[in-house]
């Protein structure tokens, strides 16, 4: 009888993970902790190693800091640079771009998602790549045009104005508010315009030749347009072979998709909350990961994805570490200070009883942040980060 500490199955001894993001990372390190001794592959369409995405609108981008990971342990085979084209479900082969075919008995789905784009010549910001190319043409110091208002739009803004750039944000709605809600929205927009950056609402309908091209007509030059207006899953290698639902890659709460195929990370839908939707968070990405890894080899033994997400930002002199689904309504409750500029520890509470916990310029372990959400209760004296 399988139990929760069995090894995996004796018929599967080929795993292949799509993906070398942390998802897919996760994914085979998940698989080593949980007994899985055969083949390991990864494939990845960088030919980068692995590497921290999230730094990539942060240190990296301000100040040159690392976004390496350490060394993987797992052994995996890795196929880098080189991307998957199609899955064959009935044979179980994942065919490569270069004519690779490689046979399965186990598949992971971890191939992330890309930028939407807005038009020629305007950056996107998701690789390794895309960093170092925006980190050099801000080092000119041009004047920036960042279309899109979310987190990464916002990161963007901020990295610009570090590098003494003039910054306008085109913000179809108040920066951050549908991610955040409108307190923490109006905080972060405060700072934002205190440090110089003009916020133009309205929705892009184009761009060309360093011209962004509005929905009333109007436009605003820049030398250099970033578009940060939201990303697309990578599931066109899946468009073949039904896995898909209405165009998404749905999987259960395990994570499992079809028999022997499961899912992790930006690309997978999953039910959240009563809903089925993405959340391409990092901390995610690798809870889903040991999740579906762990379900491709023991089944129903497998725990259900079901955990508060955790998110974190840096920018305008702002360093936010939120625990609890966002957005949130509504004013907070004070838990530490009574500057929400900080340091500060602020809590919602959701109608269904759910906490969120938000430390503003607060070193707080993510273990206390977490027990600070749940209970809303301060976890101790404030120390101002640095």
């Amino acid at each position: 009888m399988t139990t929760a500490t069995a090894g995996p199955a004796p018929e599967i001894e080929r795993i292949v993970v799509v993906g070398n993001g942390i998802a897919g990372q996760t994914a085979c390190d998940s698989l080593r902790t949980a007994g899985f001794t055969g083949h390991l592959t990864i494939v990845g369409d960088e030919p980068h190693p692995a590497y921290s995405r999230p730094a990539l609108s942060k240190a990296l981008l301000t100040a040159g800091g690392s976004h390496e990971l350490p060394a993987p342990t797992h052994g995996a085979t890795e196929l880098l640079g080189v991307a998957a084209v199609d899955l064959d479900v009935t044979a179980r082969v994942v065919r490569l771009e270069d004519g690779t075919e490689l046979p399965y008995d186990g598949l992971v789905i971890a191939s992330g998602t890309r930028p939407r784009p807005l038009g020629d010549g305007a950056l996107v910001l998701r690789t390794l790549d895309d960093a170092l190319a925006l980190r050099e043409r801000l080092a000119d110091r041009p004047s920036v045009a960042v279309v899109g208002a979310g987190p990464l739009g916002m990161e963007i803004a901020s990295a610009a104005v570090q590098a003494g750039c003039e910054v306008t944000v085109v913000a179809d709605v108040a920066p951050m508010r549908p991610q955040f809600g409108p307190y923490l929205s109006e905080l972060f927009t405060t700072a934002a315009t205190a440090a110089g950056v003009k916020i133009v609402s309205g929705t892009a309908t184009g761009h060309d030749s360093g011209t962004v091209t509005l929905d009333d007509g109007s436009r605003i030059t820049a030398d250099l347009v970033v578009a940060a207006i939201g990303d697309l899953p990578n599931v066109e290698w899946l468009r073949d072979c039904g896995l898909l639902t209405d165009g998404r890659l749905v999987a259960d709460a395990r994570g499992r998709v079809a028999p022997g195929i499961v899912a992790a990370g930006d690309v997978v839908h999953l039910p959240i909350r009563g809903t089925v939707r993405r959340s391409p968070l990092w901390n995610s990405a690798i809870e889903q990961a040991s999740v579906a890894a762990t379900a491709l080899l023991r089944g129903d033994d497998a725990p259900e994805y079901d955990t508060d997400p955790y998110f974190w930002t840096e920018q305008f002199g702002l360093h936010l570490k939120a625990v609890g689904h966002l957005p949130v309504e509504g004013e907070p409750e004070f838990l530490v200070g009574d500057d929400p500029l900080g340091p500060a520890l602020l809590h919602w509470r959701h109608p269904d009883g759910a906490g969120v916990a938000v430390a503003i310029n607060h070193r707080i372990p993510i273990p206390k942040l977490r027990r600070a959400a749940t209970t809303g209760q301060p976890p101790g004296p404030a120390r101002t980060a640095g």
